[in-house]
Order: C-alpha cells, then sequence, then structure tokens
C-alpha cells in the first residue's frame, strides 16, 4: 500500500466527521499533504489526526536519524515537533494561505532510543497573522520526551 493510500484509509477510519466539519473551518486533503512533503515521508512521519487547530503525527525511530549512543537526533524531533503544528496551524487557515516557522523553542526532557515518537500539537492563540502554538513529544510509554512552544506567521505570497 502507498503512502498515499495509507493516509486515505486513515480518513476513512474517522468516517469524515473530523475531517470534513461544514461547520468548522476548512480541512485540508492528509494525502494531498503528504504527497507534497518529501522531506516528511523520509522521515517516515504518518498524520494521524488534523483537525480544528490540533494535529498528531507519529515518527518511527530510525537509524538514520539517530546520533551517537542511539539516541534519537534532536533535529529529527524538532522537525516532527515544528512539522505536527504546521499541521495544527494548515488545519485553521483557509486553502491556500502560506505561513512560516518565525520561532520554535525546545525543551528536551528525556532521551528517546527507540519505538515511535508521537508529536500533539494545538495553536493556543491566533493574534491576526501570528499563531502561537505548543507541541509534546511522548514516546511508546506515554512519557514526555520534549516539549515546544512556536509562533507561526501567515505571509503574502
Amino acid at each position: 500500500m502507498s503512502d498515499i493510500e495509507e493516509i486515505k484509509e486513515l480518513e476513512r477510519e474517522y468516517d469524515g466527521e473530523a475531517m470534513r466539519d461544514p461547520s468548522g473551518p476548512p480541512q485540508f486533503n492528509l494525502a494531498e499533504w503528504i504527497s507534497e512533503a518529501p522531506f516528511e515521508k523520509l522521515c517516515g512521519m504518518e498524520i494521524v489526526k488534523a483537525f480544528g487547530g490540533e494535529a498528531s503525527i507519529r515518527m518511527p525511530y530510525r537509524v538514520k536519524l539517530s546520533m551517537g549512543g542511539g539516541l534519537m537526533h534532536g533535529g529529527a524531533l524538532m522537525s516532527l515537533a515544528d512539522t505536527a503544528i504546521a499541521i495544527a496551524v494548515k488545519s485553521l487557515l483557509p486553502e491556500g494561505s502560506k505561513f512560516v516557522t518565525h520561532s520554535l523553542n525546545s525543551n528536551f526532557l528525556a532521551p528517546m532510543r527507540r519505538g515511535t515518537a508521537l508529536a500533539r500539537a494545538k495553536v493556543e492563540r491566533v493574534e491576526g497573522k501570528k499563531l502561537h502554538a505548543s507541541a509534546s513529544i511522548l514516546n511508546d510509554d506515554d512519557e514526555q520526551v520534549a516539549d515546544f512552544k512556536a509562533l507561526f506567521i501567515v505571509v503574502d505570497m
């Protein structure tokens, strides 16, 4: 099964209710997001949820993403958090909106040595074109590995 087929299957599992709520903000097609994001595919990221300013993404531990001592590299975890926050932001904005990460601050709390990292992101507040958000990364034992605060800015292109 291709990545796009897997994402479409995830969308069917949600039965479309959360992804396409007609009373909420415009939503995006998860399969299209992954097909346009080769870096996320390279890292093995998979969108679990994306709706209403929240997103969850998982990424498996891979030797290619590790550093000395067999720990998952902090840059890989930051990329996971940045992507999760970006998807949470994207879930609130009209289709075609462009935005950038202005700042992403991290606190690493525990090493990630195995299993799957799960990033949970949430837009905390919106101030005009500024979106303040946070994310946490959990390991397979639901222990927090890292937390993040971010500022994203909607840009005109």
